[in-house]
């Protein structure tokens, strides 16, 4: 079981997170997935047609609160390149992809990790410093008053910065760990709607999937 421990610097903060847990199984249904998946894109150049990004991003929290981190919002490039760029759905990791959908659809921010290759208890922390960690492509390192979090070995991801390589799903990966992250200002119900939302993608993807949703 994977536990997850908030430090004292969370102690008084308000900052919700949430933590879908998936085994998955062996066989995953992928083309039923990725065709649910290009459904769902279709859905949105439907939606977006007189796309305007400053009036469909501007109140969005987690757009916000990067700003302040003099980030773009990732969730905001990803959802431009596959809706109006005509970039392809990527389909190489369905088990991170699935992320990428919830990502894309509802704005929200998610990641992937293998839990297995977790060290330990997680525990969740507010960073009051630059700390180097090494993410899927290259070197990161979170932010002070960044939301992140470690393991006995190290930072497994950074709320601004992203994943950590060590611990990030694979196509192999059948224990799963997907975080929802919040802005302060969010509350559990957007976390639960998010979750419900990613168990629905996962399903698709493995109709006899165990989804445990924790809001800590």
């Amino acid at each position: 079981m994977l536990n997850f421990i908030k430090d004292i610097s969370l102690q008084d903060a308000v900052f919700p997170f949430g933590a879908v847990l998936v085994k998955y199984p062996e066989q995953l249904d992928k083309e039923a997935f990725y065709a649910f998946a290009q459904q769902k894109i279709n859905q949105l150049k439907e939606k977006y047609t007189d796309y305007d990004r400053k009036a469909v991003w501007a109140d969005n929290k987690h757009y916000r609160f990067f700003k302040k981190f003099k980030k773009t919002y990732p969730v905001m490039l990803q959802f431009e390149s596959v809706t109006f760029k005509d970039r392809p759905f990527p389909a190489f990791n369905p088990i991170s992809e699935v992320a990428f959908l919830l990502e894309i659809t509802t704005f929200a921010l998610s990641g992937t990790h293998d839990i297995s290759k977790i060290d330990g208890d997680v525990q969740l922390y507010i960073a009051d410093k630059k700390e180097d960690f090494i993410g899927m492509r290259d070197m990161l390192h979170t932010y002070p008053n960044d939301f992140c979090a470690r393991d006995n070995s190290g930072i497994i991801f950074s709320m601004i910065a992203g994943t950590d390589s060590r611990t990030c799903a694979t196509p192999d990966s059948r224990n799963v760990l997907y975080p929802i992250f919040c802005t302060p200002d969010a509350d559990a119900q957007y976390i639960e709607t998010a979750a419900g939302t990613l168990a629905e993608y996962i399903k698709v993807l493995a109709p006899t999937a165990e989804i445990e949703i924790r809001i800590i």
